[in-house]
């Protein structure tokens, strides 16, 4: 991998991570055309979505500081009670972690078609956000944390997006727009860290282990977290008035036109 078609697939992460149309699946897209090898994936994806996580911190930086000060008080108050909600939520998808690792991995091996058919299941959640129309009653609970971070485990699946899936699940279950967008950024900081620190651990971004040069890396890296700051912002924005039909629409095409390519 070149340091310019780092810089794209870093373009690309960022732009998407935050987006509901899913990074994954836009990044294996990418690859494809770039004609890059799928051995190259592995450490490369965890460096730009640890990228778009600091993205995240730096978009919210104010919210996380009131919940750190708040749990660090060791008291049952509201940054407690939502720091065990987030801690719910990133239950299913740790189990994953642990015993499902290496069948998610090779999964992003299985190419543009399961892309093409998760995406049309992420264009179905986002419709029915719009033509399904639940009143916003409350804020998240830990009911519905868990629900949310199950459709947060399931999104491994690349081509079904994550923030699509989880937003959209919040949405549905009738939790605030607003509080909804931000929840669903906060509750992948720690296992997205946590895995980054793990390959990094165990020696997994070396040119040797990754096939992935350290310029490429690093490049990958600044392009994923300049452009993830943009699309924080936006999502966040975007959420509010709940305008996802638009990318329900994208998805349905993009979707399409991955499966006919591989029709052909």
């Amino acid at each position: 991998m070149s340091i310019i078609e780092a810089l794209i697939l870093g373009l690309i992460q960022g732009l998407t991570e935050f987006l509901p149309v899913s990074s994954s699946g836009h990044l294996i897209i990418g690859k494809e055309l770039l004609g890059i090898e799928a051995s190259e994936s592995v450490a490369f994806e965890v460096v730009v979505h640890a990228a778009t996580v600091c993205s995240t911190i730096t978009v919210l930086w104010l919210e996380i500081w009131q919940l750190l000060r708040g749990v660090l008080k060791f008291k049952w108050n509201e940054e407690m009670q939502y720091a065990c909600k987030i801690a719910i939520s990133m239950i299913p998808v740790m189990l994953v972690g642990l015993f499902l690792k290496d069948w998610v991995e090779a999964l992003f091996g299985e190419g543009v078609l399961l892309v093409g058919i998760m995406l049309l299941i992420t264009a179905l959640l986002l419709a029915l956000t719009h033509f399904v129309r639940f009143a916003e009653r409350h804020s998240i609970g830990y009911g519905s944390a868990l629900v949310v971070g199950l459709a947060q485990a399931v999104a491994v699946l690349p081509g079904l997006s994550r923030s699509g899936s989880t937003i959209a699940t919040g949405l549905l279950l009738g939790i605030k727009r607003e509080e909804m967008a931000k929840f669903s950024f906060l509750m992948v900081l720690i296992p997205i860290l946590g895995e980054a620190f793990l390959e990094l651990v165990g020696g997994d971004f070396s040119a040797s282990t990754s096939g992935v040069s350290s310029g490429a890396l690093l490049a990958g890296f600044a392009s994923a977290y300049v452009f993830g700051l943009l699309a924080c912002k936006f999502m966040i924005e975007l959420v509010k008035r709940a305008k996802l039909i638009w990318f329900a629409a994208y998805c349905a095409v993009v979707g399409v036109v991955a499966i006919a390519s591989q029709m052909m």
